[in-house]
């Protein structure tokens, strides 16, 4: 038994004090009095002699609340059984234990918010810690002990390699890594993708000591991601890969480190605007579904169809040669034109067009598409229903599309090139709201090149982009003529795929614009919706640049590549202009009146207006303003006429005639 002066000597240094049998304090040092514990309440702390030390709450001298750890020893003195209380503030580590549970506390609730797990790995032990929040991803209840091996055996065989090949990595040479991998919860049915993120953690000497990990389930997240790169990588109608996939399909043949070997095949339907024209656009829209399921179906294992817009269609054949690209392409035909499409009262036979071009030594996707491009031509003019390969004595067909793209950037440097305007007619006041302006090339030279003619063969050149400049910056100087200014006049120009693709062409229309002194609200762009569903966040950013301006933007010929209404969600246009195929029959029963209420419905509540195009009958005009169609384009509502006749009748008007024969139609 210890005696008093041994027990204050030994702990001097600690608050303590001693109190009688009775309660008494006989004793205090220094430190106690400090703490303000007054000396009577230690038996209350329940502190025995020789027991285990207990926690007692209590005010200190500060007003602060602290947390005193009082021990009780047994001592006789002098014949009398004394109680020596030891006295230690333990606040800070109360307060530090207090702050550890609710530290797990909320970090367990905040992965349950954020839906994030997470993980440890004590390399020394080679033992996994998971937290229940990953547990309960996993599907297993709180707290289940689960090893690295039985984790393992949840994983998808395919991932395996990917993960311990990360680790391993990671513990070479220590830094932050992720991964994404599937994985069988615990039910060994469900499958999910995880994503993870960690870092290894190394002590003095640098070697790796504990990992510490995430998981986060992205499940939905990436069925979103695999249906959003479907809808982006395959064509609505036909659910074929489209444009872009296809043409990535064939730079994959093309690359450096690609096969380099095979064929392309583009396919074009026979008279397919007369099929359209005779027998309707849902005859045209099953033709084409028809003719997708049943190419696919006749060709060889590892190809790829595809159809790159209107009644195009192709064929990636890896690793053929042009023999058996011919070989493929004659079959092709000879299905097709033995197939009929059914039709409620006969069959509709088709027919294809195909050239074929093998991929050669040095051959670039450009080249091999112009070579497939000539043999297609070949095969059309020698009466269609047939299919031809590349031959290089086709060229001189590539040489005459050089001679127009040569002919139209001589008279776009000699100033030759010219704009009609065509009116935009609202169709329930008959006034003119705008004018499209149509290119044209006035060169004096033979033959006359048509729009048609000489525009396809453009866009596939570079000079395309400064052909559209060109238009726009005519336009801009034609509305910022004081006459047009004050008339109030309104301008709409087509652009190309490959200029609504430039970065920076947006913000060269809105600087033209200013250095003008142009309203931006007085110039509209157009794009064509099969340019537009090719490249969506190309015209987003466009839509972006001039909707912040204030230019308007509008979808051209919208159904003409049987785009999906999904797009007017995700794409700020102004404007939606409904192709000539639906509003040439919009007077009589049938499907287009259907169709065009539909997109008049859809365009209204996404607060854009609407235009019809081919408004060439005047009872096609009261047919429209029924279905709800704002403003209407078309010979009936005028013919282009050169824009500087237009500007002429302008200065005109200004000058004293009346402004009438300016803003409206004489037949309205």
């Amino acid at each position: 038994m210890r005696t008093l002066p041994a027990a204050a000597a030994d702990i001097a240094s600690t608050a303590m004090a001693v109190l009688a049998a009775d309660g008494r304090c006989l004793w205090s040092n220094a430190a106690a009095r400090r703490l303000g514990f007054p000396p009577e309440e230690l038996p209350q702390s329940r502190a025995e002699p020789g027991g285990a030390a207990v926690d007692l709450r209590w005010p200190g001298v500060d007003g602060a609340v602290r947390w005193l750890e009082v021990r009780c020893h047994g001592v006789d003195h002098e014949g009398q059984r004394l109680r020596l209380y030891e006295l230690r503030d333990v606040s800070d580590e109360r307060r530090e234990r207090e702050w550890g549970r609710n530290y797990r506390w909320r970090l367990a609730h905040i992965e349950k918010l954020a839906k994030v797990g997470t993980w440890e790995w004590d390399i020394s032990t080679d033992t996994v810690i998971w937290s229940d929040v990953l547990l309960q991803m996993f599907g297993f209840p709180p707290g289940t002990a689960l090893d690295y091996p039985a984790y393992r055996e949840l994983l998808h065989p395919e991932d395996v390699g990917l993960i311990e090949q990360t680790l391993e990595a990671a513990l070479r040479n220590p830094a932050p890594f992720s991964y994404t991998h599937r994985m069988y919860l615990a039910d060994r049915t469900t499958m999910r993708v995880f994503e993870c993120y960690g870092e290894v953690f190394t002590d003095a000497s640098g070697a790796p000591v504990r990992v510490l990990g995430t998981a986060h389930d992205i499940t939905a997240a990436r069925r979103t991601q695999e249906e959003l790169t479907r809808l982006a990588e395959r064509d609505p109608l036909t659910d074929l890969p489209n444009r872009r996939a296809l043409l990535g399909r064939l730079d994959e043949l093309l690359a450096p480190d690609g096969q380099r070997t095979g064929a392309l095949l583009l396919i074009d339907i026979d008279n397919f605007k007369d099929i359209n024209d005779v027998h309707g656009h849902a005859v045209g829209d099953d033709v084409l579904r028809l003719l997708a399921r049943l190419l696919v179906h006749h060709l060889p294992p590892g190809t790829v169809l595809g159809r790159l817009g209107g009644d195009e269609f192709a064929v990636v054949l890896p690793g053929a040669s042009a023999t058996d690209a011919l070989a493929v392409a004659e079959n092709l035909c000879n299905v097709a034109v033995h197939t009929p499409v059914p039709l409620a009262d006969a069959g509709l036979r088709v027919s294809l067009s195909i050239g074929a071009a093998s991929l050669e030594p040095g051959d670039t996707r450009d080249v091999v598409l112009a070579h497939a491009d000539l043999a297609l031509y070949e095969a059309k003019n020698a009466g269609r229903n047939r299919a031809r390969l590349y031959l290089p004595e086709q060229y001189r067909h590539a040489v005459q599309r050089v001679n127009v793209v040569s002919r139209v950037r001589s008279a776009l440097d000699e100033h030759r090139m010219d704009l009609d305007a065509q009116p935009i007619v609202d169709l329930l006041t008959g006034e003119v709201v705008s004018h499209e302006l149509l290119i044209r090339l006035r060169d004096g030279r033979q033959p006359p090149l048509p729009p048609a003619d000489f525009l396809p063969t453009v866009e596939r050149d570079d000079l395309i982009g400064e052909l559209d400049r060109w238009v726009v910056a005519t336009a801009i100087s034609a509305l910022a003529q004081p006459p047009v200014v004050a008339a109030g006049m309104r301008f709409d120009v087509n652009i190309s795929a490959r200029s609504m693709e430039s970065p920076g062409f947006g913000d060269w229309v809105v600087g033209r614009l200013r250095g003008a002194g142009v309203e931006a609200c007085r110039l509209g762009l157009e794009v064509t919706e099969t340019a537009a569903i090719t490249n969506v966040a190309a015209v987003r950013h466009l839509a972006g640049t001039l909707r912040d301006a204030g230019c308007r933007l509008s979808l051209d010929d919208f159904g003409a590549g049987f785009g999906s209404f999904a797009y007017l969600k995700h794409l700020p246009f102004s404007t939606v202009k409904i192709a000539g195929d639906f509003v040439r029959q919009a007077d009589r029963r049938g499907a287009d009146p259907v169709l065009i209420d539909a997109v008049v419905r859809a365009a209204h509540g996404l607060g854009m207006r609407t235009v019809a195009e081919s408004v060439e009958r005047d009872a096609l005009v009261p047919a429209l303003r029924r279905l709800g169609v704002d403003a209407g384009q078309g010979y009936h509502l005028g013919r282009p006429v050169p824009l500087g006749s237009l500007l002429g009748r302008v200065r005109d008007a200004r000058a004293g005639a009346s402004a009438d024969a300016v803003v409206r139609h004489p037949d309205h």
